[in-house]
């Protein structure tokens, strides 16, 4: 039926008949008309207000009730951007950073019982293999994984070495050495900081685990439901909430206190070697560095993107930027890493092949191998190097140290904690 723009749905004499006369023979037959129309009028227009005003009244009772608002007041963790860093952080809508989060990450990140058994040998978390001493990763000394190699539960080493979790919060477009993890990823768990988490339990290299029993066994450990509801607005533990939790934690861990960060905030002075470093690392006649690396300008000292650098002509490896991208041209190529401490991250490269940053200055130097997939910011390759002197080398070296963080290493907030939650 079509009702007219003055009725607005509203039912009327002329809508129902096109006269009365026409349809109605007799008195009793237009009392008849006149009840239809009414139900008419009730249906359309009657029926549905008073509807509305029950919902805005039950609405209304909801959000006046103090025991619903007061079930789920998490307190907002207000990431604090150091000086000259870039302002956008990688923090999905659906996570936000709130104090009870990060607390029970934090726990979650150091407790063994991520690996959904609690016997003493088959205990592992993420501090198992990421060490806050080494900017959270094993580090070549470790005393379990050679030359800083991890592997899992079952023994299976893992396909790269480490890359260090320093300023995570400002990756974009991609983790591990390939990438792989990213908002492009066609799986939508596999996107972003909070997918790692379920990743490492199941992964064959890691724990090998199954994420529902990791999460049924932190059910059962007493305090641990407690602070899923604190964070999380319900204490039934699950998987994603967990990696939602360890997400958090790890987006705290920020290293921006070292001596050249002083130097910019103008509260030290380089020495000449670290200023004369400076000077090559941001020249492309010097050691050309900057374009992958950053500097002043990019205090992360990374682009977070992916470069073939030269380490290789031949491409063997199933897990390179190529194995994501599908683009022939990635092969070979892997993500620039940090530079911030990295006295503290050996071994070098995805492959850990240079255990000391004199190796991996030598390789920049005088070693660079040419393939068709060489990044064309490696501008040195016709001369297999930057090719600096020994003098310049030490002075690149200096600025390079001069980006350790020692207090991001030492730093109580990122440590390990003291008690754990069935502990109180």
């Amino acid at each position: 039926m079509k009702f007219s723009k003055k009725t607005r749905g509203c039912s009327s004499r002329s809508a129902v008949c096109s006269s009365q006369s026409a349809v109605c023979s007799s008195q009793s037959a237009v009392r008849s008309s006149r009840f239809t129309i009414y139900h008419l009028h009730f249906a359309f227009c009657i029926f549905p207000k008073l509807c509305m005003a029950t919902l805005v009244i039950f609405c209304s009772s909801c959000q006046k009730d103090p025991t619903y608002t007061a079930l789920y007041r998490p307190t907002p963790y207000t990431i604090e951007i150091p000086r000259f860093f870039p302002t956008e952080l990688n923090i999905p809508d659906d996570n936000p950073m709130t104090v009870e989060g990060v607390e029970l990450g934090r726990y979650l990140f150091y407790d063994g019982r991520l690996s959904g058994r609690t016997s003493s040998d088959s205990l592992m978390s993420c501090s198992t293999c990421h060490l806050q001493i080494n900017s959270f990763e094993c580090g070549i000394a470790h005393p379990k994984f050679l030359n800083g190699h991890p592997f899992g539960l079952t023994g299976i080493p893992t396909p790269h070495v480490m890359m260090p979790m320093i300023n995570l919060a400002w990756t974009m477009n991609g983790y591990f050495w390939n990438g792989m993890v990213s908002p492009m990823n066609p799986s939508p768990a596999m996107r972003n900081l909070e997918d790692i988490a379920w990743m490492a339990v199941v992964a064959p290299h890691e724990i090998k685990g199954d994420t529902a029993r990791v999460a049924a066994l932190f059910q059962s450990i007493k305090g641990y439901p407690g602070l899923f509801k604190k964070a999380f607005g319900s204490d039934r533990v699950t998987m994603k909430n967990i990696g939602r939790a360890i997400a958090q934690f790890i987006r705290t861990l920020i290293s921006a206190n070292s001596k050249f960060d002083r130097f910019m905030l103008g509260k030290v002075q380089l020495t000449n070697a670290e200023r004369n470093g400076y000077v090559l690392f941001m020249t492309e006649q010097g050691g050309d560095c900057f374009h992958c690396h950053g500097g002043a300008g990019n205090p992360l000292f990374t682009t977070n993107l992916f470069y073939n650098n030269g380490k290789d002509s031949i491409f063997t490896d199933p897990r390179d930027r190529f194995s994501v991208t599908g683009n022939p041209d990635d092969a070979g190529s892997y993500k620039a890493p940090t530079l911030r401490n990295l006295s503290f991250t050996a071994p070098y490269m995805h492959d850990g092949r240079y255990k000391t940053l004199d190796e991996v200055l030598a390789f920049y130097n005088a070693g660079l191998v040419w393939s068709p997939n060489i990044s064309p910011l490696m501008h040195h390759i016709g001369t297999n190097g930057i090719r600096l002197n020994p003098t310049q080398l030490a002075d690149l070296k200096s600025f390079l140290l001069s980006l350790n963080d020692s207090s991001f290493v030492t730093n109580p907030s990122f440590s390990r904690p003291a008690q754990f939650p069935d502990d109180f």
